[in-house]
């Protein structure tokens, strides 16, 4: 989403983001935990990992142009799920829906 080629630019802005995350308050980036993943080279490496609400606060917090299609996904999710809460059976209508593609 930053629009960086060079590995070491990528681990240099996460680093950055976590720290100005940290500095802001955030408990996102002490909620992290770290996985021993497969890298490319085909070792193993420990990686930061998030759950599905860290990894969707991260997206909310990055400053480009390339996480505004994320942001605005996550706000029409929101609202709908708003608006199932309130009139349930627009759930209803919206699995009957999704089961009629498969899913």
């Amino acid at each position: 989403m930053t629009d960086q080629a060079d590995y070491k630019k990528v681990r240099n802005y996460w680093k950055w983001l976590k720290n100005k995350l940290v500095n802001e308050g955030s408990e996102l980036v002490s909620n992290t935990n770290q996985l021993k993943l497969v890298a490319a080279d085909g070792k193993k490496y420990n990686a930061d990992v998030m759950d599905t609400e860290q990894l969707l606060r991260l997206i909310q917090s990055i400053p480009s142009p390339k996480a505004e299609p994320f942001k605005l996904w996550m706000a029409q999710v929101g609202r709908e799920h708003i608006d199932e809460a309130v009139d349930p059976e627009q759930s209803i209508d919206r699995a009957i829906e999704l089961s009629s593609f498969g899913l």
